[in-house]
């Protein structure tokens, strides 16, 4: 049981939704431009799965390998699936956010 709790607070700190919605918003335009994203903006509304979705497509890390690259991708979509389900959960929230202060735009 601790060993899953330890697993839930490490994957929750990295999570998209978590970057997204319940941190300022510098911090996920910083995150995405320290990863040299490729997308402009991130909508609020489902805003973790977006997160996530830029980040997966970001370029490597230079001399990443194949297999490190496919423990990414793996990573990423377990991610993803996380982060759809919190992003339901918060969707009341980030509808009013995105009508109220639009998209978080990248810089």
């Amino acid at each position: 049981m601790k060993a899953f709790i330890l697993l839930l607070a490490a994957t929750l700190t990295g999570c998209g939704t978590v970057t997204t919605v319940m941190r300022d918003d510098q911090v996920t335009i910083k995150n995405l431009n320290d990863a040299k994203t490729y997308c402009g903006a991130v909508p609020r509304v489902y805003s973790g799965v977006m997160y996530d979705f830029c980040s997966l497509h970001a370029p490597l890390p230079a001399g990443d390998t194949t297999q490190a690259s496919t423990s990414r991708t793996l990573g990423y979509l377990v991610e993803m699936g996380a982060s759809a389900t919190l992003d339901t959960l918060a969707l009341p929230y980030t509808l009013v956010r995105q009508h109220q202060d639009g998209s978080i735009v990248l810089n």
